[in-house]
């Protein structure tokens, strides 16, 4: 089995699904282009059935974007299937991303219909995008709650019908880690052909295990990843891109690899923040405002006699200038001093020891103590 994992980045369609994020074509465009700079393997463009404004920025993309396959979501429906395909007709390589309810829960209260027909449906459905592309995923959607039995039954199915890839979603972010990975087990321990296809997993973030779940998936054998950038997405959001992307780089016991450009994740993550108007959380991991910066005094003392001592990661390696110490009433003398000695101020003990208590008289009241602050402080 390949140790690369493929970075499936569906930004610019689930992501984009959160109230208030929409983007204009020309906006996408340019998100797209620093996606293909940054290295992912497929970019999702959009659901062209759903809109006009969708259907041009499948095809617009397409146009703009020669390096990552360009995919389109549809229904397991002939319709969006075929808006699916021409709006792929300008893309160098394309993807049809279709696809069905597979618990009970959809199977019944969605479609009002049997897993026999549900079989049947999602079959045809990837058997009228194969006429449009060679390479169709098909989504088992809310995998997360399905019966085991079936799923399996369903993948190996829409294997025999021509998917290429089959995505075993968490729709709901429902599954603990370790149940998932399980999941993703016995669909390789079940599924006779399931080596013909690369099974995907896309982790919705409702209980906070998103990202957790994703690295069980991988680490059960699947090998694409659905992911979008600051973890965007319906309700609480997706996989965050960048959370996987350094798991794996830093945990190199897995013995997998993705072929990201981890130094522009922070770059790219302000881009998205800001053209979608969605500030990114300031103890957001990896990009967050506090991903690198310290501001405890033990951690601060331990920071400033060896960076590893409370980072596990350089922050150039994500793209992040470098890291940060905040000076708070929680900050010690070395972190006091440290910050003096870079605008030029060397003391002995006793003086840095009287600056000091002036220094948390001032902390104490203005909560953090910025360069100005200090100025006035020796001053």
């Amino acid at each position: 089995m390949s140790q690369r994992v493929y970075i499936f980045d569906t930004t610019l369609r689930d992501g984009e699904q959160v109230p208030g994020c929409q983007l204009t074509t020309e906006e996408k465009i340019v998100v797209a282009k620093e996606l293909e700079r940054m290295g992912v393997d497929i970019i999702e463009a959009g659901f062209p059935i759903s809109s006009p404004g969708d259907f041009k920025s499948v095809v617009e993309i397409s146009k703009s974007v020669t390096e990552p396959t360009i995919c389109a979501l549809s229904r397991a429906v002939k319709g969006d299937i075929d808006a699916a395909g021409e709006a792929l007709k300008w893309a160098k390589r394309g993807r049809i991303h279709t696809g069905i309810g597979s618990s009970d829960i959809h199977i019944r209260n969605k479609f009002s219909s049997t897993r026999e027909k549900i079989l049947e449906q999602a079959i045809a459905a990837v058997k009228h995008a194969k006429t449009y592309v060679e390479d169709v995923e098909f989504y088992a959607e809310d995998a997360g709650r399905a019966d085991l039995g079936f799923l399996a039954q369903l993948t190996e199915a829409v294997i025999k019908a021509g998917a290429t890839v089959v995505n075993i979603p968490d729709t709901t972010g429902y599954c603990l880690p370790d149940e998932y990975g399980k999941k993703i087990a016995y669909i390789y321990e079940h599924v006779s052909n399931v080596h013909q296809a690369t099974i995907s997993i896309h982790c919705h973030n409702d209980l906070g295990l998103a990202t957790a779940n994703t690295l069980a998936g991988v680490m059960n054998g699947a090998r694409q990843v659905e992911v979008t950038m600051n973890g965007i997405g319906e309700r609480a959001g997706n996989t965050s891109l960048e959370e996987v992307v350094m798991a794996i780089k830093i945990k190199k016991e897995l013995g997998l690899y993705t072929n990201v450009d981890s130094t522009r994740l922070f770059p790219v993550s302000n881009l998205v923040s800001q053209m979608m108007r969605m500030p990114v959380q300031a103890n957001k991991a990896i990009v967050g405002r506090n991903a690198f910066a310290h501001s405890s005094g033990i951690h601060q003392d331990g920071f400033l006699k060896h960076s590893e001592n409370y980072e596990i990661m350089n922050p150039h390696d994500v793209g992040v200038p470098k890291s940060s110490i905040v000076l708070t009433a929680r900050s010690g003398r070395h972190a006091l001093k440290h910050r003096l000695e870079l605008l030029g101020y060397r003391y002995d003990k006793p003086t840095l020891d009287g600056i000091y208590t002036r220094f948390l008289d001032m902390a104490d009241i203005r909560k953090e103590v910025n360069d100005k602050d200090l100025m006035e402080l020796v001053r």
